[in-house]
C-alpha cells in the first residue's frame, strides 16, 4: 500500500512544481503566494486534527513539527525562486535530488552502509548532473538557477528525513501538519509584509492585486497538501529511501510538461544528461 500513497505523492508534487513553474513568471508577489499555498494547509490540517480528535503527544513532536515548517519554507520558496529565474527542466531535475542526499545522510549519521548498487546509482547521477552543468554552460559565475534547484533539494530531503521521524515517533499526522503549514505560512506572512512597503513602490499596475495572489496560493496549496498527506502515509507503511525515490519521480511530470507545454527546445547533451540523472535515481530506488 506505500507504494500507491508514494505514487499519489509524486503526481501531486508533480502538479505542485508545474503551478509552480506557472506561476513564477507571471507578475505577483511570491511571498504571499506561498502564504497561501501553506495557509490553506494549515486550516484543512487543523480542521481535521479536530475533527479526528488528534493532538500532539510530547514537545519533540512539536519540534519535529516546526522543523519541517521551516524545512518546507525555505524548501518551497528556493524552488519557486529557480523556476523562475531557471530553466524549467534544469530546476525539476536539480530539485528531484532528496533521495541521493537522504541515503547519503543516513550514511553519514546513522552509519547505514552503502551497498555497491547505491554507489552505482550515485556515480550515474553525478554523470548526469556533469553533462547537464556542461550542456547548460553553467560555472559559479553563471549559475542560471542551478543553486536553487540544489537548495530545494537539500531542504526537501531534509523534510523527507523530518517527515519519517515523525512518523517513528507515531505522531498523528494532521496534528504534524498543523504545525508545519501554520509555522510554513506565518515565515511566509513575516517574509511578505517586511518587504511589502518596498515592494508597493517597485511592482508595476499589471501587477496581481493581493487578494488575488493569496487566492491563487490557496488553490496550488491544494496540491501540497495532497502531496505532504500521501507522503506521510507513504513514510509510515515503508522505508525512507525508498518513498523518498518514487516520490522525487515526480520530476518526470514536470519533464513532460516542459516539453510538451512549454516546447522547451531540449539539446542532445541535456537529453543525455536529464536521462542519466533519472536513471541514477531509479537505480537508487531499485537498491533499497
Amino acid at each position: 500500500m506505500w507504494i500507491v500513497f508514494a505514487l499519489l505523492a509524486a503526481t501531486f508534487f508533480g502538479a505542485r512544481g508545474i503551478l509552480y513553474q506557472w506561476t513564477s513568471r507571471q507578475n505577483l508577489n511570491r511571498d504571499l503566494m506561498l502564504c497561501g499555498v501553506f495557509y490553506v494547509g494549515f486550516i484543512i490540517s487543523v480542521s481535521t486534527m479536530y475533527i479526528l480528535g488528534q493532538e500532539w503527544q510530547s514537545w519533540t513532536e512539536v519540534g519535529v513539527g516546526l522543523a519541517l515548517g521551516f524545512g518546507s519554507f525555505m524548501a518551497n520558496a528556493a524552488l519557486h525562486k529557480g523556476f523562475s529565474v531557471g530553466k524549467a527542466s534544469l530546476i525539476s531535475v536539480l530539485s528531484g535530488l532528496p533521495p541521493l542526499f537522504v541515503v547519503l545522510f543516513a550514511f553519514l549519521l546513522w552509519d547505514e552502509t552503502l551497498t555497491t548498487q547505491q554507489m552505482m546509482g550515485f556515480a550515474v547521477i553525478f554523470s548526469g548532473l556533469y553533462i547537464i552543468r556542461y550542456s547548460n554552460d553553467i560555472s559559479l559565475s553563471n549559475l542560471q538557477g542551478a543553486q536553487w534547484g540544489l537548495l530545494a533539494a537539500l531542504c526537501f530531503s531534509f523534510n523527507d528525513m523530518l517527515g519519517k521521524q515523525s512518523t517513528r515517533l507515531d505522531a498523528d499526522i494532521f496534528a504534524t501538519l498543523t504545525l508545519m503549514f501554520g509555522f510554513g505560512s506565518l515565515l511566509f506572512a513575516i517574509s511578505w509584509l517586511k518587504n511589502r512597503s518596498k515592494l508597493k513602490t517597485k511592482i508595476a499596475d499589471t501587477a496581481w492585486p493581493e487578494w488575488k495572489t493569496f487566492g491563487c496560493g490557496m488553490v496550488v496549496g491544494l496540491t501540497n497538501m495532497a502531496g505532504m498527506v500521501a507522503i506521510l502515509n507513504a513514510f509510515a507503511l515503508g522505508t525512507t529511501g525508498l518513498v523518498s525515490a518514487i516520490a522525487a519521480m515526480n520530476i518526470l511530470i514536470i519533464l513532460l510538461y516542459t516539453r510538451l507545454v512549454l516546447k522547451e527546445p531540449f539539446t542532445r547533451q541535456e537529453v543525455i544528461g536529464i536521462t542519466t540523472a533519472v536513471i541514477g535515481i531509479l537505480i537508487l530506488r531499485l537498491s533499497q
